[in-house]
């Protein structure tokens, strides 16, 4: 069960990663999150997956001052979505798109498989990733507001952030800020699925399931 649990979590890192690398494919803007990792890096010289993991891990501090549970899942995440991003460009699947008519399907696409993506990683309870993680708490301070408008008010800022840091902001990134907020409502209501009902564990309580002992309740 453990392993299932597991392989969901990597699934959906994978997913999400294959969803980044269509959005970058698709050349007509940057995601705010994105967005943000490439003016991180126009202002050090990092490398983009390395600004990811950079911004992932300034996002778990913020987590924690919130409260947020730190699991194995959330380590995952900040670690492995951008080597995904990296390792797909380094294949070189495919090219850039070239014209709004084929970059709009492709950003569509990549959105999709976020979504999908953190359906699963967020399913298995091994914790969400620094920016899920985010989105929850802010949905749990004000639980009247839906899940996908409380992900759209932190992309706002995310995205403003980026912008002044010097990153390139395009019709895509406004697409994706407004449709992944309404594709992440529809594919969690398609699935069913209650962000806010998932308790996740920490580092510990996961670890102590791996080596058999008993798991403290709260």
């Amino acid at each position: 069960m453990e392993w299932k649990r597991l392989g969901r979590l990597i699934w959906g890192l994978l997913l999400c990663g294959a969803g980044i690398y269509l959005e970058l494919r698709a050349n007509i803007g940057l995601s705010p999150w994105d967005a943000f990792a490439e003016g991180v890096s126009l202002r050090t010289g990092m490398l983009f997956g390395d600004a990811v993991a950079v911004t992932s891990a300034a996002v778990l501090v913020l987590d924690l001052a919130l409260r947020e549970p730190i699991g194995v899942g959330t380590i995952c995440n900040a670690v492995l979505i951008g080597k995904f991003v990296d390792v797909l460009e380094w294949l070189e699947l495919m090219p850039d798109c070239r014209s709004m008519l084929t970059g709009v399907p492709v950003l569509l696409a990549g959105q999709l498989l976020i979504c999908v993506g953190s359906y699963y990683y967020i399913g298995a309870a091994m914790g969400c990733g620094p920016r899920d993680s985010l989105m929850i708490s802010v949905g749990k301070h004000w639980p009247r507001i839906p899940i996908g408008l409380a992900r759209f008010c932190v992309e706002c800022t995310v995205l403003v952030t980026g912008w002044l840091l010097g990153a390139p902001v395009g019709v895509g990134t406004v697409l994706f800020m407004f449709g992944i907020s309404f594709l992440l409502q529809f594919v969690f209501r398609l699935y069913r699925f209650n962000a806010r009902a998932v308790v996740h564990e920490d580092c510990v309580t996961t670890l102590r399931r791996w080596l058999g002992r008993p798991v403290r309740h709260a």
